[in-house]
């Protein structure tokens, strides 16, 4: 492990962010399955090569990397994924809801304008449909939940580690903003949908890791209208 790496559990670790990868950069999180590693989110791709070795500091060949699961669409979450799936040759995993806009790379519904940018199109090789999906690698099983309000197609992904639920809920604050096609109300029952999963550790896109249900339950009700 080196300084531009957090361990979170025994094979759960914080890869990139705006103090890892690049300033521009929502969380990026690394799942160790066995001999095998997943990445929640993938940043702008900026700091991309910084990413491939925060991941090797983690013990991991980002060749190991099968998957790439987006949380949502915005720039700061998906604009690396092209690159991450170009030289991995990953799985990239969306919601419908949000795989059109990033296969088009639409300027606007993912942010990237707000970043003085283009978001580079990249085919979601598996579409979410329904309200959750189970997916298996190796020893673990990843839960994805559909959490929509922020944008369209948010995702909110489940697994256990170390005896802790783990859910990586990115952008649990928001914000909303008509050009991100958010729902307000879709937002606010998605704040209760996630506090129902009872998570132990909160992995968030901008504000940390928040450990134990009481903390976790502040945070998100601090969000929470009414």
């Amino acid at each position: 492990m080196g300084k531009n790496e957090k361990q979170i559990t025994d094979d759960i670790y914080q890869v990139g962010g705006s103090a890892l990868t690049d300033p521009r950069d929502a969380a990026i999180y690394l799942i160790r399955c066995g001999t095998l590693a997943t990445l929640i989110d993938s940043g702008c791709g900026y700091g991309h090569a910084q990413l491939l070795r925060n991941v090797h500091a983690c013990g991991m060949s980002p060749s190991d990397v099968e998957y790439l699961f987006l949380t949502h669409c915005h720039f700061d979450h998906s604009g690396g994924a092209k690159r991450l799936k170009e030289e991995l040759n990953c799985q990239v995993i969306a919601h419908e809801l949000d795989a059109h806009f990033i296969e088009q790379g639409d300027n606007t519904v993912t942010a990237a304008s707000w970043y003085d940018s283009v978001m580079a199109p990249v085919f979601v090789d598996h579409k979410i449909a329904g309200p959750q999906e189970e997916f298996r690698l190796s020893n673990k099983v990843i839960k994805a939940f559909h959490a929509p309000g922020h944008s369209p197609g948010s995702l909110v992904y489940v697994t256990e580690s170390d005896g802790f639920k783990v859910v990586f809920a990115q952008d649990v604050h928001g914000p909303l903003h008509p050009d991100l096609l958010s729902n307000p109300r879709d937002y606010q029952q998605s704040l209760h949908d996630l506090l129902s999963l009872e998570p132990d550790i909160l992995c968030e896109g901008h504000y940390g890791v928040y450990r134990g249900r009481d903390a976790i339950r502040r945070f998100v009700m601090s969000y929470v209208e009414g």
